[in-house]
């Protein structure tokens, strides 16, 4: 049977990688729900892990076994196209709750995905400014910071 949706941010998604305070709850809530999320979170990911291994918490060899399983768990995410109208949406986020962009475009992400798909899905994310946001809308929130 196939698990259902949730809507991931990538701060919990890089938890999957890296080891964190909070992984084991973000790897409990990648194995118990499909990982939806934002066209944006593979460059994010990325983004996360390479600043890691610049400043040198992160060895040359994990990166590429982190890499390995990245392209093999990317297969598997729902990633819901960036488009104009959710990128009206995150600039209307930002400006009820001063979100920096890229949590502005995942939170937008989430609610077109609800509102286009009927479907309400779990916001999974490990940010408090993000399920502050989160809330109001209306979108049920798993805590994973």
């Amino acid at each position: 049977m196939t698990p259902p949706f949730a809507y991931f941010d990538t701060s919990v998604v890089v938890m999957r990688y890296v080891l964190e305070p909070s992984s084991t709850m973000a790897r409990t809530f990648l194995r118990r729900y499909r990982c939806l999320s934002s066209a944006i979170l593979p460059v994010e990911v990325v983004s996360a892990l390479a600043r890691r291994r610049a400043a040198g918490d992160l060895a040359t060899a994990d990166l590429a076994l982190i890499a390995s399983r990245l392209a093999e768990d990317r297969r598997r995410w729902e990633l819901v196209p960036v488009t104009g109208p959710v990128l009206a949406l995150a600039e209307n986020l930002i400006h009820r709750h001063l979100l920096r962009t890229l949590d502005a475009i995942h939170l937008a992400a989430a609610l077109t995905f609800r509102d286009t798909s009927g479907l309400r899905v779990p916001f999974v994310t490990a940010d408090a400014r993000q399920r502050e946001a989160a809330q109001p809308a209306g979108l049920p929130i798993l805590w994973a910071g």
